[in-house]
């Protein structure tokens, strides 16, 4: 019977082809479902044996211990160096994406508050 062992929905796609790639390299026999066309339904990783699926998570596990000490001293290295992005970057590469959020959030105050207000 197949068993959920990782959800793919909000992974990045570099994570998504590491954890591929590590259940690949150790045979372990998976198979992978999308989101779908609408993006509604479950993309993850399945394990087609049962019995794989104590190996197959403590390899997930160590692989996350590894890539989040990896992924944060890349990212103090940036902070270091001082090429992290910072929000005053993003609203300089992308102004009119900001006034359009910033826009939606002020009407919906603005349509969940009026009511209150005369």
């Amino acid at each position: 019977m197949p068993i959920l062992l990782f959800r793919l929905n909000g992974v990045p796609d570099d994570e998504a082809d590491e954890v591929r790639e590590l259940l690949s390299r150790h045979h372990v026999d998976f198979y992978e479902t999308s989101a779908g066309r609408f993006g509604i339904s479950l993309a993850a990783i399945w394990l087609r044996d049962d019995s794989d699926f104590t190996r197959a998570q403590q390899l997930i596990d160590d692989y996350q211990v590894e890539r989040t000490q990896r992924v944060r001293s890349e990212y103090a290295a940036l902070c270091r160096a001082g090429r992290n992005e910072t929000f005053l970057d993003r609203l300089r590469r992308h102004p009119v994406r900001f006034v359009g959020y910033a826009a939606a959030v002020l009407f919906i105050l603005w349509f969940t508050l009026a009511p209150f207000f005369p």
